[in-house]
């Protein structure tokens, strides 16, 4: 599938935004004035920003708000009726939270759950999808879940940190283990995904004409002269030396560096520091994570272009 930049930056940062205002709403972070301002105003930052590019992803950015009709039958309008209300319901809190000095315990829980629920259905989004096998898994919703648990407990640590609260090396160290169960998650989804083909998914060429019970299928020539949309978009083929390379950098960049320097922050500090570059190096990171998922899939519709 070709890996446009939109959706990339949607799925990162929507998926930090959201987790950030689980973390608030379930009471956690600091008292202190300069944090909640702080706190609130990025997890809206990375919501609003994030959402903001999903709709830039559009054909037509106008008629976006003809996608909040499907609810019932897509988790796509599902995911946005759903990220309107998280904002709603974590707004209300919020303004209790930072005019009123004082935490709603129902609005806050229920903008914590609203949060986790919206994130789950950015990722039913791919994981439904049948026709992309690498998708289609249990793994992926997870995935999702566990890279914004990961990523807003990192960036609640942070601030912790920068702002001298309390909590913050606590705080550090449930990233620290969120970074592992994450990664161990993707960890299984590459594992799988290495075993599925189109052929195995039920999509190859010889399932689709019906003659694979007699041998091996192939393209005696391809169906067009140049590259169309289906090919660009669908059929989207990223060189394996480039994959492997933005792998490690997915994996390094995600993980080692920013466990590493969570750890050097608890050993030695500064922690206010080496937590914000974890924080920055991280969502590096998951930009190249983001990238190859969408980059290494393959939609049924590449088989007739000779995809395997």
């Amino acid at each position: 599938m070709h890996p446009a930049l939109s959706v990339i930056v949607f799925t990162t940062l929507s998926g930090i935004g959201f987790g950030l205002m689980t973390l608030l709403g379930i009471g956690l972070g600091a008292h202190d004035l300069a944090f909640r301002w702080t706190a609130v105003v990025l997890a809206f930052a990375f919501t609003v920003i994030g959402l903001l590019s999903s709709v830039l992803h559009l054909k037509s950015p106008s008629r976006a708000i003809f996608s909040f009709s499907q609810w019932r039958s897509s988790w796509l309008s599902r995911e946005g009726v759903l990220s309107v209300l998280t904002l709603g319901v974590f707004g209300l809190y919020s303004l209790a939270f930072l005019f009123m000095d004082m935490r709603v315990a129902g609005l806050g829980i229920a903008a914590a759950v609203l949060a986790l629920v919206t994130v789950y259905s950015t990722s039913m989004i791919y994981a439904q999808l049948r026709t992309v096998p690498h998708w289609a898994t249990w793994l992926t919703s997870a995935a999702f879940l566990c890279f914004a648990a990961a990523g807003s407990l990192l960036l609640l640590a942070a601030l912790l940190a920068v702002f001298g609260a309390a909590g913050a090396r606590q705080t550090a160290q449930y990233a620290l283990v969120a970074l592992v169960v994450a990664w161990a998650v993707k960890a299984l989804w590459w594992r799988r995904a290495a075993r599925t083909t189109l052929d195995s998914a039920g999509s190859g060429i010889g399932q689709a004409t019906g003659l694979d019970r007699i041998g091996t299928v192939r393209p005696f020539e391809l169906p067009h002269t140049s590259p169309n949309y289906l090919m660009r978009e669908m059929a989207f083929q990223v060189g394996r030396n480039r994959a492997r390379a933005l792998r490690r950098v997915a994996v390094l960049a995600g993980a080692l560096l920013p466990a590493l320097l969570v750890l050097l922050a608890l050993v030695t500090g500064p922690l206010a520091a080496l937590l914000v570059i974890a924080v920055l190096v991280h969502l590096g990171g998951m930009l190249a994570e983001r990238w190859l998922f969408f980059a290494e899939a393959r939609h049924a519709v590449s088989s007739f272009y000779g995809v395997q």
